[in-house]
């Protein structure tokens, strides 16, 4: 591991040794997180690019904790006992989405721990290429409303949602405002699309901030909608968006439809940060264990 691991993502908060704590207190085989990120280098390398430029956005400082190439993130990561994670990836433009989806697959294909992943943008030819996605065995999608600055509701996107419904295959979405509101962000556009397709299995990112009431309650009226808690919690996001103290009995309450995601390795902390963020949420051992194995064992079928 390189100088700038050791000293961003080790201590006594960072190593691979605090996470495996964690997990091994709670009598868990480890940890499945569903909002991982692996994409084809020069497109990470982009999106890392943009969080370093990020401070007008946030207004503070957004340090890649694990900037490395592909192969050392991943031994890093399996190194926390992460079982399975995902390599979310999303286009922000027309054109992207199908070679994206070819990356994946190949991604998939050589890192078997690794859900596979697709994705999708609203343009002619959608449906095909998501229908070739499921057919080679897709297992989860990433919709990102925010970067790619489409309604969900679009037209051209209806029968890719369909598809991905009746197929009963989750699709991680970042659709809440956070860190900074898109043209189609916020539960609104959300809403309009679960009423068309109620048995959707969507995944909102980052718990929905920072509309976290307003996506609970999406969450409780339709069955099959869950949400990650992707950067929810943490101290950067508690200084910026902070979750509201009186919705924390409606996420206990839900604790069979939250799942772990992290956003490695885009996070500006060490990933045992996100773990102990959820653990002085102080919603029980049981609640912890539905939200870093269970739920997502289930989802996806996985040990």
């Amino acid at each position: 591991m390189t100088g700038e691991a050791e000293g961003t993502a080790g201590g006594a908060e960072g190593g691979a040794d605090d996470v495996v704590r964690f997990w091994e207190r709670l009598e868990l085989p480890g940890i499945i997180d569903v909002h991982t990120h692996f994409m084809p280098e020069r497109v990470l390398r982009k999106v890392w690019a943009y969080f370093d430029s990020a401070g007008p956005l946030t207004g503070r400082e957004w340090p890649i904790a694990y900037r490395h190439d592909e192969d050392e993130r991943l031994v890093l990561l399996r190194s926390f006992g992460v079982r399975r994670f995902t390599s979310m990836l999303y286009p922000h433009k027309p054109g992207m989405a199908a070679w994206l989806n070819e990356w994946a697959a190949g991604f998939a294909h050589r890192t078997p721990d690794c859900l596979h992943t697709a994705t999708f943008f609203p343009e002619e030819g959608v449906e095909r290429y998501v229908r070739e996605a499921v057919e080679s065995g897709a297992r989860v999608f990433k919709a990102h409303v925010q970067v790619g600055g489409y309604d969900p509701g679009d037209p051209l996107l209806d029968p890719a949602w369909g598809l991905l419904a009746e197929a009963g295959i989750p699709v991680v979405t970042h659709c809440g405002s956070g860190p900074a509101p898109g043209r189609h962000t916020g539960p609104g556009p959300i809403a309009r699309l679960l009423a068309r397709h109620p048995r959707l299995r969507l995944v909102v990112a980052h718990m929905g901030m920072p509309e976290y009431a307003e996506f609970l309650a999406l969450a409780e009226a339709y069955p099959e909608v869950r949400l990650d808690t992707t950067m929810a919690f943490t101290d950067f996001t508690r200084d910026l968006s902070p979750f509201p103290a009186a919705e924390r009995g409606r996420l206990a309450a839900l604790g069979d439809r939250i799942l772990l995601g992290t956003d490695y390795p885009n996070i500006p902390y060490p990933y045992a940060h996100q773990l102990h963020a959820l653990e002085r949420l102080e919603l029980g051992d049981d609640w912890l264990r539905a939200v870093c194995h269970g739920n997502a064992g289930e989802l996806f079928g996985v040990v």
